[in-house]
């Protein structure tokens, strides 16, 4: 199934949230208001291929050789996912030529969590914007 946020034009609200050291910062959230979107968002990051390649990605750029290297999950498994991630936009991409002519492409996450509740027969999805 394919999603689309439509985070490219997004006005993103702000929450105040507590850290681990007890300061305040402010997130940016983006709150999904269909439920198609919400089932859909819910049934990927339930898959932990997913959530280990978003966790891969959460603060750097990655090739997918090196997700699959350092999360130990089979090449192939790494880029049909990627393609799942990318197509829903909860990843972007960049990418670069290499010396040798190769196309290089790296992924980075576009959400660092989601919060979720169900209520009154209703599931709420927001997502805490990387």
């Amino acid at each position: 199934m394919k999603l689309d946020f439509g985070m490219q034009c997004i006005r993103p609200s702000y929450t105040k949230s507590m850290h681990r050291n007890s300061m305040q910062a402010l997130q940016s959230t983006y709150k999904i208001e269909e439920d198609v979107k919400n089932e859909a968002l819910l049934s990927i990051v339930a898959d932990k291929y997913c959530r280990f390649i978003l966790e891969a990605i959460m603060d750097m750029p990655k090739s997918t050789i090196e997700i699959a290297s350092e999360k130990k999950i089979p090449l192939s498994t790494v880029y049909r996912r990627i393609q799942t991630l990318h197509d829903n936009k909860l990843v972007q991409t960049s990418g670069t030529i290499t010396d040798e002519g190769k196309r290089l492409f790296l992924y980075k996450s576009r959400i660092k969590g989601i919060k979720s509740k169900f209520e009154s027969g209703k599931i709420g999805v927001e997502l805490i914007l990387n």
